[in-house]
């Protein structure tokens, strides 16, 4: 199959090559990212568009994708189908749909779980919103650069699903960092109280796959000093995002808006910022009740 590829960073770069390695051609544009090995270089975005037969965006933000989308949907060939795997604001997921619906293309959002590991080794879950036939048309990539591909419906339910996803996992983190300290001030064997949680009601993503207590649990970036494999700053867009959401659709999500603020003072004014996002359990351990 013929790609193009737009954005080309952290996470792009790997879904790419790994693409190619599977026997796609892949043509690719970022403005800053040079393209893996493998991957032909376009001069625009538009230009790495005009001949591919899906076109896969992986970028910033919503207004960012917005831009990009007006640029590349009028070079897109007919029956050609947009996926966006950003994670973006649903408003921007649907408006972008509705400018490839306006000129007849097929159009996909598909946010991705599974951080820069998960897009190297080819193991990202993609959450999908758009139509059916667009989603048989892409589901033979998803299958090379993931392991699972879960149409959630109309165009917007794949950035909902990342949303909530996410929301949960923000919680779940910031409430195991809490549990850890606490159990430290308590006097508990850090190892005793994952042998504990993590076969028990307490058990989690956050504590039995991404333990954020060093050399507890399986290898994860507390191991690595906190260098990130989800970085604090990419958990506060999204739960600001999941926030945004909610004020919409006007839900009361109370866990997600404090997370969202708990973030924000980690990420803004600690230190946070360039950390894993389960570095709040070092945050943690240095604060009193006060």
């Amino acid at each position: 199959m013929k790609i193009a590829f737009i954005g080309l960073g952290n996470m792009g770069g790997p879904m790419a090559a790994n693409l190619v390695a599977a026997g796609h051609k892949v043509i690719g544009f970022d403005l800053t990212a040079p393209p893996p090995e493998g991957v032909g270089q376009a001069t625009t975005a538009a230009a790495a568009a005009q001949e591919a037969e899906v076109v896969i965006t992986m970028l910033p933000n919503g207004q960012i994708l917005r831009e990009v989308a007006k640029e590349v949907i009028p070079a897109m060939q007919e029956d050609a189908v947009l996926c966006d795997c950003s994670t973006v604001d649903v408003d921007s997921a649907k408006a972008v749909a509705a400018m490839a619906a306006d000129r007849g293309l097929g159009s996909l959002d598909a946010p991705v779980s599974g951080g820069v590991g998960g897009a190297t080794n080819g193991t990202l879950t993609f959450m999908v919103g758009g139509d059916d036939k667009s989603f048989e048309i892409v589901k033979p990539l998803f299958d090379v650069m993931g392991q699972k591909a879960v149409h959630c419906g109309e165009a917007g339910a794949g950035q909902s699903a990342k949303i909530c996803n996410n929301m949960i996992l923000g919680v779940t983190m910031i409430a195991t960092c809490e549990a850890f300290a606490l159990a430290d001030k308590l006097g508990l064997d850090r190892e005793k109280m994952f042998d504990v949680v993590s076969t028990s009601s307490g058990q989690s993503w956050s504590m039995n796959t991404y333990c954020p207590a060093p050399g507890v649990g399986p290898q994860s970036p507390a191991d690595n000093d906190y260098k990130p494999g989800f970085a604090a700053e990419l958990m506060l867009k999204d739960l600001r995002l999941s926030q945004q959401a909610a004020e919409s659709a006007d839900a009361d999500t109370p866990m997600g808006k404090l997370a969202s603020a708990l973030y924000a003072a980690f990420v803004e004014a600690e230190g946070g910022k360039g950390r894993d996002f389960s570095a709040m359990l070092p945050r943690f351990e240095k604060r009193s009740r006060s």
